[in-house]
């Protein structure tokens, strides 16, 4: 198990790559929430996350031999990129095995970093099993994307500076994906202060950490589904459960909407962009995941924001939705003129401003003499919402919610 020398060892190493990233007191999540609100902007790492750091520690100890015959790594995209670029800099050959589905935009970054990119496989777990055959066939070595020893040391360097600049930091929240994060910083903070809580979330549509805490081993999920791809893993590691297990206090989950929400209000009030992976943290603490004295010291870890922009639409229109300021519905009426100005009207009537209407009479789904109607809605919250809604039921349209 990774101690405190290793972490000090590897931000010695990393020093000359990564940078030492912002640690920013939030008065809107502060006041929003009672704690006090320190972001941890690893947004704004170099290749967008915080992976070049477990990337570059791995690769500089690494023998020439190792060096000569080139490494290779399965990622879903940051690893890719954090590797790619740390092998770069160094003169080491990288190829990295990504998810077919992999966002276009980390595919084409991990290129321009330098690694060679085959996509293979639905998820993670597929590419690093191709990944390993690459690493047989080739003699490569293979840089695990979490459960390595000096990976994890190196992202521990993120709770090393934590420490050194917010001294009185009494919880620190942060993604679990495969492990490495949240074993490296935990190692480093709980090697500072014991009293630190470190508190792990993970994605619902990915989460196994707990599961496997309660079995004693480590539990695979059959398949993972969520947004926040970056910590979209079967698993964690052997290793890394190992550390989690010792060392990390809590583990909650949070919900696809419940992360869209913590990204959208990121972007909105702090101006910050994060991906899925990088607001699960603020999401666990905006919807009270775990407990917390009022203006208890909190530093939710935003650990990356390179996120696909299509993806970044999708993921906006559902905080949007979730917070009651976008409203997409379908109803029914008569197929005869006026009928559509009289549902327009109530909604004008009530101060909704209309993005999209779908006006659709031969829909198999409708009567003959009938028409169905799609609205996409701009309204002000779930107020608002509620009172749109109870006015169309009193008008005698039968409503569907799509989002």
């Amino acid at each position: 198990m990774i101690d405190l020398d290793d972490v000090l060892a590897a931000s010695e190493r990393v020093a000359a790559t990564a940078r030492h990233t912002p640690l920013d007191y939030s008065h809107t999540f502060s006041a929003m929430t009672g704690a006090d609100v320190h972001l941890k902007l690893e947004t704004f790492q170099r290749t967008g996350s915080f992976k070049i750091r477990g990337a570059t520690n791995r690769i500089a100890t690494l023998s020439d031999a190792q060096q000569d015959a080139g490494v290779v790594t399965a990622s879903a995209g940051n690893h890719a990129q954090g590797v790619a670029l740390a092998a770069s800099r160094t003169g080491v050959d990288s190829t990295i095995v990504m998810p077919e589905h992999a966002p276009v935009s980390k595919v084409t970054a991990t290129r321009n970093y330098g690694g060679r990119v085959v996509l293979h496989g639905e998820d993670y777990d597929e590419a690093a099993e191709r990944a390993h055959e690459i690493e047989r066939e080739e003699g490569r070595t293979y840089v695990h994307a979490f459960d390595d020893p000096m990976v994890m040391a190196g992202q521990g360097t993120i709770g090393l500076e934590i420490t050194e600049d917010l001294p009185g930091v009494e919880t620190v929240v942060v993604p679990i994906g495969g492990g490495g994060l949240i074993s490296g910083i935990a190692t480093a903070l709980k090697a500072r202060d014991p009293e630190i809580r470190v508190v792990g979330v993970q994605a619902e549509g990915a989460a196994s950490v707990a599961r496997s805490l309660d079995k004693g081993e480590v539990v695979e999920r059959d398949g993972v589904e969520t947004i926040a791809d970056g910590i979209a893993t079967r698993k964690v590691g052997e290793l890394t459960f190992e550390v989690i297990g010792e060392r990390v206090d809590e583990v909650v989950t949070v919900s696809d909407d419940e992360t869209a929400v913590a990204l959208t209000t990121l972007l909105e009030r702090s101006k910050t962009l994060v991906e899925g992976a990088g607001a699960v943290a603020l999401a666990a603490l905006l919807e009270g995941r775990f407990d917390y004295a009022d203006d208890e010291t909190v530093v939710p870890c935003l650990c990356g924001g390179n996120i696909d922009l299509n993806v970044l639409t999708t993921v906006i229109m559902r905080g949007l939705a979730r917070t009651g300021r976008y409203l997409r519905l379908r109803t029914e009426l008569k197929d005869r003129p006026g009928e559509l100005e009289r549902l327009s009207g109530i909604v004008s009537d009530h101060r909704a401003n209309i993005y999209a209407i779908r006006h659709d009479r031969r829909s198999r789904d409708v009567a003959m003499n009938d028409a169905e109607v799609e609205l996409d809605l701009e309204t002000r919250g779930p107020d608002h919402v509620d009172r749109l809604l109870d006015a169309l039921d009193e008008a005698g349209y039968e409503v569907e919610v799509l989002m």
